[in-house]
């Protein structure tokens, strides 16, 4: 039925009657809605203490870029060199990084559209792949992929470039390039020429590709001297060092024994099973994505034991709700949006999932929890990689309430898995299509 002028009268004169709409028209239409909407009395109530905390080496800035899960990455493994190499302040290199993760995410990209060569090229799984050829955004088992192969680098040694640190022409120009060529690769497979040619082609794309990064980004070195003083003043030389090897030796942190561990909550997804995503990836050959589904209780305990034994714990989720950005604030309460509209939001963790209403969108850090009496989590500290003008000096508050609604992954030391989950772990993993939500990349900037 089509909207009648009678039924848009009604809508007016109900809204008109109501002095609270008048007042909240007013307000919202002239300033911005997390203003009016902010829940004062609670944000005012909020304190930064934690009972169990983990001091870090301070906040990083990915400013413009999507990489904040490299970001995340580097930020736990910069924690176990600088222990080791006995530093007040240290910094890996995110742009050695992004450098390996592009060239890499192109080539699983050709990859991918070689595979699907012969699909229609409008068909839902090829647009898919098209839609995004080489995004800033990762997982963490791309992320142990990448340092697996390529280790790390000082972040004096190799800086940011701009288009680093400010990505989208960069990443569009590469992402036009890639589409072209997949063009030219469809159409070598549908003219039937060999694997060999195929592959000799994509080997020349690919160096047009490294050529494009190594304008933007810089060449990455391959070996390099590392002198630095110590935080008692000692001065230190590390000579004709690799960056796997330097990673190799420096960082004592179990990532090789690192689970990504997932409260997916919908009903096509099982608890005490294992998923893995088709066409997500970056590392042809690597590991890829395996997750490990878990109950939010089991989920929970997981991340609260790695911070209560000292560990820093990666974790995703969708940053983009309930957030005040300025004040680092994360809270369900945060904002009183069903006062202002008159209206109740209906949607719990599984349903908001499964009609595309979350997904997981940013990494981070936790760095603290804080415990009631009864053992209970109450907030999370949270070490985030945007600069340290917001929130603590970049330190984010997450109340417990928002952990359960829109935390989705957490990377936990296999250790401290039940045995029925480590058997559970060595199952082979149900295959989730593309587009599922936890085959989302965390990339918010």
């Amino acid at each position: 039925m089509k909207i009648e002028m009678k039924d848009l009268q009604k809508f007016r004169k109900d809204f008109e009657s109501s002095e609270k709409n008048i007042v909240a028209m007013n307000a919202v239409s002239h300033g911005s809605l997390n203003v009016v909407a902010m829940n004062r009395l609670h944000a005012q109530g909020l304190s930064r203490t934690f009972s169990n905390e983990i001091k870090t080496r301070g906040i990083t800035n990915q400013k413009k870029s999507g990489r904040c899960w490299m970001f995340a990455g580097l930020n736990l493994l910069r924690e176990s060199i600088a222990n080791k190499l006995n530093l007040d302040n240290f910094e890996l290199s995110q742009s050695y990084q992004m450098f390996y993760d592009k060239i890499e995410k192109a080539n699983y990209f050709l990859e991918s559209i070689i595979e699907t060569a012969k699909e229609d090229l409008n068909g839902r799984l090829v647009m898919w792949i098209l839609s995004k050829p080489v995004e800033d955004g990762g997982q963490w088992g791309m992320f142990t992929d990448l340092v697996g192969k390529y280790g790390v680098l000082p972040k004096e040694l190799m800086d940011e470039s701009f288009q680093t640190s400010e990505s989208a022409t960069m990443n569009r120009l590469l992402d036009t390039k890639l589409r072209e060529d997949a063009m030219v690769l469809r159409e070598m497979v549908k003219k039937g020429k060999t694997t060999k040619e195929i592959q000799s082609k994509k080997a020349e794309l690919l160096e047009e590709i490294h050529r494009i990064l190594s304008i933007n980004i810089g060449l990455p070195p391959e070996k390099f001297d590392y002198e630095y003083k110590d935080k008692d003043g000692n001065f230190h030389r590390i000579e004709g060092i690799t960056p796997v090897e330097f990673y190799k030796e420096f960082v004592e942190m179990p990532i090789d024994g690192m689970v990504s561990v997932i409260n997916c909550p919908t009903p096509d997804k099982n608890f005490m099973k294992t998923y893995t995503v088709q066409y997500l990836g970056n590392v042809i050959g690597g590991n890829g994505i395996k997750y490990l589904n878990l109950k939010l209780d089991e989920f929970k305990a997981l991340a609260k034991k790695m911070i209560l034994d000292g560990n820093l714990v990666w974790f995703t989720a969708d940053v983009g709700k309930m957030m005040e950005r300025e004040k680092g604030i994360l809270d369900t309460e945060i904002y009183d949006f069903e006062s202002l509209y008159g209206t109740k939001f209906l949607f719990d963790k599984a349903t908001r999932l499964d009609y595309g209403d979350s997904l997981m969108t940013h990494a981070m850090v936790f760095t603290g929890v804080d415990i009631d009496d009864d053992g209970n989590p109450t907030k999370w500290k949270v070490e985030n990689s945007w600069g340290d003008q917001l929130g603590d000096k970049g330190y984010f508050l997450m109340s417990d309430s928002w952990f359960d609604q829109y935390v989705y992954e957490v990377a936990v030391d296999e250790k401290y898995l039940s045995a029925a989950m480590k058997k559970v772990l060595k199952e082979k993993p149900v295959e989730l299509p593309p587009w599922d939500p936890m085959g989302s990349v965390a990339f918010a900037r």
